[in-house]
Parts: structure tokens; sequence; C-alpha cells
């Protein structure tokens, strides 16, 4: 299937829109879950982190499923943990297209979205759906004396965001919002701060307003969930090296349960990619291979500065199992991917399981 994959993706996805190709692949592996949540499970080292049990270290990073329609699809392609989102507090369409671009030579994609998703309520009254669905297919499965490894999820994080169209003045607010709605769903919940595309949005990282922001979504958590939920924060590649330690801090003294490093970079340098190609393509966040020693820089120096307990998930640029060693030695305790995984296809999951042992 891999060769498959990539003949396809080469001759033929690379053709289209990518957006298109995007909405067409997530169809496809939510119509064929009854097939793959019957494959012989994805099984690697187990990892505990954040008062959770891990399958083994890799997930799949927000963005590919923002409004939590296939999460345990794309936990039976093999990903032990998906984390839905960016989730912000009100639906909003995000910016107009074209806003999705592949760059091939560099095995990147530059997007500017705009947290296109349908807003807290509904992505809520769907997760709570699901947890309906689950809890009855539980009952139903030990009536027939087990329960059928096509029930087993993965571990769900929630990741959200700013409203555009919210004041920066009224940004606790709207996040509070989404904290009320959807942390009781959550294994755990992603404050991001880091995205390019929302105005304003990475001003958040400065201490001065991340420690406010921090604060009130784990108050509002605790207020509305009957057990302590994991808090993390996603942070930039582009943050300057005494900011990345400066977060750290923070992290520490407001007894965060983890970071997540990094979101996309507005960087273009030392890309493969033609430069008029790239120019044409304009702003938005590149993620992929060119993210990589960034990201493992940020890594190590975050693991660093907040000592051997803090959860740090890795993520950005992670393609072969030597990237996902080579994360794991930087300090990160779990993994997250989402460019490769476009670019490799649906088996990638279980090669870079397979290859960390």
């Amino acid at each position: 299937m891999g060769r498959a994959y990539q003949l396809l993706f080469d001759h033929v996805l690379t053709r289209s829109d990518p957006e298109w190709a995007h909405h067409a692949a997530f169809r496809a592996i939510r119509a064929g879950r009854p097939v793959t949540a019957r494959l012989p499970r994805v099984t690697g080292t187990p990892v505990s982190a954040m008062g959770l049990d891990f399958p083994h270290a890799l997930g799949l990073a927000a963005g590919f499923d923002k409004n939590a329609v296939g999460i345990d699809a794309l936990g039976a392609l093999g990903f032990g943990h998906v984390e839905i989102g960016t989730v912000t507090g009100e639906p909003q369409p995000g910016n107009p297209p074209k806003r999705l671009f592949r760059l091939p030579a560099d095995r990147a994609v530059v997007n500017r979205m705009g947290f296109n998703n349908d807003g807290a309520e509904v992505v809520a009254a769907r997760l709570a759906d699901r947890r309906r669905r689950r809890d009855r297919d539980v009952v139903t499965a030990g009536s027939h004396h087990g329960p059928s490894s096509f029930l087993a999820g993965p571990v769900l994080g929630v990741n959200i965001g700013k409203t555009k169209a919210v004041p920066e003045e009224s940004a606790v607010a709207d996040y509070e919002k989404s904290t009320r709605l959807l942390a009781p769903y959550a294994d755990y919940l992603v404050v991001n701060v880091s995205s390019p595309n929302t105005p304003g949005l990475r001003d958040l990282q400065a201490t001065e307003l991340l420690e406010p922001l921090l604060a009130a979504v784990r108050a509002e958590a605790d207020r509305h969930t009957a057990s302590r939920v994991p808090l993390l924060v996603k942070i930039a590649p582009d943050l300057s090296d005494d900011d990345v330690l400066a977060v750290a801090d923070l992290a520490v003294a407001l007894g965060l349960d983890g970071i997540i490093a990094t979101n996309t970079t507005i960087s273009r340098d030392g890309l493969r990619s033609d430069p008029a190609e790239v120019a044409e393509i304009g702003a938005g966040g590149l993620s992929g291979r060119p993210l990589t020693a960034r990201a493992t820089e940020v890594m190590r120096a975050l693991r660093g500065r907040v000592g051997p307990e803090m959860t740090l998930i890795g993520v950005g640029g992670i393609t072969t199992p030597d990237d996902a060693r080579e994360r794991l030695a930087a300090g990160a305790d779990l993994l997250q991917a989402y460019t490769a995984f476009i670019y490799e296809g649906p088996l990638w999951p279980r090669t870079i399981v397979g290859g960390l042992g």
C-alpha cells in the first residue's frame, strides 16, 4: 500500500487542490474505519504521561481533525493519541481559499486556514454523542463476552484557540467558553497561542499575557470536570531562545502539565522550492521537513529548563523513525505529526511506531 499511495500522491493528489484532497482523504479514512479497526492493533512501547496511559509515543497533531469527526478512524490507523482542533469559542469559516499549499520539494505544507471550525458548542455536542455511542457499544460488547478491538479509541487531546472576531481584551473569556464546553470530554487540553494565522494570537505568548490566560483556563477546567484534566500550552518555533525559556519557567510556575513544541513557522529560510513559488504562496504557517532542526532545538532547550518531570510533546518535521528517535532523545515524552502523514500515507503511523521498537 505504501508504494501505491506514493504513486497516487505524486501523480494525482499533487495535481489536485490540497484542501479538496484533504477532505477527500479524510472521508476515505472515516469510511474505511470498519475495516481498519479490525486490523492488528499498532503496538509499541507504552508511555505514561500526565497521569494518562498512551499505547505508544506517536499521535496526530491538531489541524487534521478540526471538528472531531474522525477520532476513532484515525486511531485505527495507528495513532496512539489524536488531538482535535483547533476549536474556537465561536464557529468561523477561517480565511478565504486558497489557503493550503504543498511544497513537495521540501516535503512541506503552508497553511493559512485561520482556525476554520464548527465552534465549541457543536464540537462539544459531537464529543458527547461519541461518548454515548462508545458507552453503549462497550455494554453491548460486554454482553457478547468481551469488548472488540473496534471499540479501542486513542487518547483524546482537545486544542483550543481564540475566535478571530473576538477582540484581544476578551480573549480570556473566549478561551474560558471553549474550556467550559470541551474540557469534560478531553483526556488533555491544549491552549494554542502559536498559530500565525489569527491576528494578534502569537502576542498571547508573551508571559505577561499568557499567565492570566492559562490560569483562567485551568480554573475553568477544574470547575467543569469531575477529575483534573491535564493542561498544556503549544508554542511557536519562531520564539527567541530567551522567550522559549521564559515560557518554560512560566509553565513550571503555574504547574502546567506540559508543553507542545512546536507549531508551524513563518520562516522560509533554507527551502529547496523555487523562491518564486514560495513568494506566490505568500503568508501562512510552514510545516514539515524544514521544521525538523528548529523544533528539535526548542525541545532540547525546554527539557533542559523544565527538568525531567514535565511532559513535553515534540512536533514539527518528524518524518522518519530516525527523526522520531532524535526528538525523543532531545527530551520529548510523546510525539505528534501531521505533514508527514499527508506525504507518506495511511501506513505511515505503523512505520514510525514499528521503527521505535
